[in-house]
């Protein structure tokens, strides 16, 4: 899975000085997903001949669901991200975190797996969900900006009656729940 940029374009947004803080606990986590990331990264997603390995796993509340979602907060692991992967299990998935709310895209080249991918906003609420076929360069794309896209397997969302304005929990993921137990 590559994420692409609204422009179009194949390049990242990059962190900004200024850019609001994450709870402590997320930033130990990204911190660790970034270095996990790093002495694993190969040369290049499009030369990806395996899955990344095992990210950091955050617990996430959808309905009455638990999903594991191994997080994806690094340029090179977003860039990677579900490539080459044969399964998932049945609540797990991937959480694309990106530094700056944007309509990102993304697409399935070396992805096995159809998956489903929702849109996140920072309160945790899907702005949409879009089902994506493997092994494809079609876009998906986010209808607003966003910092959190959810991959999970093709109609999971669906099968659970999760569609846009459903709602995720994770105080320590969603910064618009920061302060709040839900």
């Amino acid at each position: 899975m590559r994420t692409i940029s609204d422009t179009g374009g194949a390049s990242l947004p990059h962190p900004r000085p200024g850019a609001q803080r994450q709870s402590l606990p997320l930033r130990r986590l990204l911190a660790g997903a970034g270095l996990a990331a790093m002495l694993a990264a190969p040369p290049t997603a499009a030369a990806q001949q395996a899955p990344q390995p095992k990210l950091p796993v955050v617990r996430l509340q959808a309905g009455l669901q638990i999903v594991l979602a191994e997080v994806a907060a690094t340029p090179r692991a977003r860039e990677i991200g579900l490539m080459m992967r044969e399964k998932l299990g049945p609540n797990e998935g991937m959480l694309f975190v990106f530094e700056q709310p944007r309509a990102y895209c993304f697409w399935m080249r070396n992805t096995l797996l159809a998956l489903s991918i929702a849109f996140i906003d920072d309160d945790g609420r899907i702005v949409n969900i879009e089902d994506m076929a493997p092994r494809t360069e079609d876009s998906h794309c986010a209808k607003a900006p966003v910092r959190f896209a959810l991959e999970m397997e093709q109609g999971w969302f669906a099968r659970r009656a999760l569609g846009a304005g459903a709602k995720l929990v994770n105080p320590e993921v969603f910064p618009g729940q920061a302060g709040r137990r839900n």
